[in-house]
């Protein structure tokens, strides 16, 4: 099997030849900009060539909500498909509003753009489980976080300093991203899971920000201290759905990409 990092280094390879960055102009009167893979119009929500040779599959065609649902349903609603992307309105909360992935996967590379509305709060899970007996997609599924980390509001406007599990680019209440990452606030970011047995990696705008070995003696440590007393089956499956989050605010998706290992 080939290294991660040469299929870190092919993928944003692949992004760089047909992408552009932000920011290139320097404007000294303002503060340099963050930058992202911002992809051009040509190369959004579609295959290239080699992409197709390397049997890569395209999970939004910028068009229709096709391939996607509502977690435990078999209808979609709350999200709309506006100026090529594909937008959760912040109608759910806790609960209710995410939508998942018709098809399973289990070893895999993903790759995603994606931007939050004011105060976001989102996130992409894999290895998720439908059943009656969940009630929504972290029962069971780990999850890449998104969110705005230094002025997240709860519903009723009050500010929530987030602990560092809670922050973009975590495996949400286990590993703790690299302070090394960048975000581009209410701009597009570029993010990478690549998932297998032997090793987990989670990319932010061309930086590793996650690494662990899923359900190695560390993982299981994690998973056992407390967080997921109340679900047990949490990170256990070895395949499942994929899984965008709609918690109460607005979220945009671009070119979901998936690539089976």
């Amino acid at each position: 099997m080939k290294t991660f990092n040469l299929f870190v280094m092919m993928i944003l390879g692949g992004l760089l030849c047909g992408c552009s960055q932000t920011g290139n102009k320097k404007d000294k009167s303002v503060p340099e900009k963050k930058t992202a893979f911002v992809s051009e119009p040509e190369f959004m929500n579609r295959l290239s060539e080699q992409e197709k040779v390397e049997g890569w599959l395209l999970l939004f065609d910028g068009e229709t909500t096709r391939g996607w649902k509502n977690y435990n349903q078999d209808t979609l609603t709350g999200w709309i498909v506006e100026d090529g992307c594909l937008k959760g309105l912040g109608l759910g909360g806790d609960i209710g509003g995410d939508i998942v992935s018709v098809k399973e996967y289990g070893n895999f590379i993903l790759t995603w753009d994606w931007k939050l509305g004011p105060h976001g709060n989102s996130g992409v899970m894999y290895h998720v489980i439908e059943d009656a007996k969940y009630v929504a997609g972290y029962e069971t599924g780990p999850e890449y976080q998104l969110i705005e980390d230094d002025d997240f509001r709860d519903e009723n406007g009050k500010h929530i300093r987030l602990k560092p599990w809670q922050k973009t680019g975590a495996d949400y209440a286990m590993y703790v991203a690299s302070d090394q990452k960048e975000v581009n606030l209410r701009d597009w970011n570029s993010s990478i899971i690549m998932f297998t047995p032997e090793k987990t990696e989670y990319w932010l705008n061309g930086k590793k920000v996650v690494e662990f070995v899923p359900w190695s003696d560390d993982w299981n440590r994690r998973r056992n201290s407390g967080k997921w007393d109340d679900y047990p089956d949490y990170g256990l499956a070895k395949s499942g759905k994929l899984c965008l989050q709609d918690h109460g605010s607005q979220v945009w998706f671009r070119n979901i990409k998936i690539k089976e290992l």
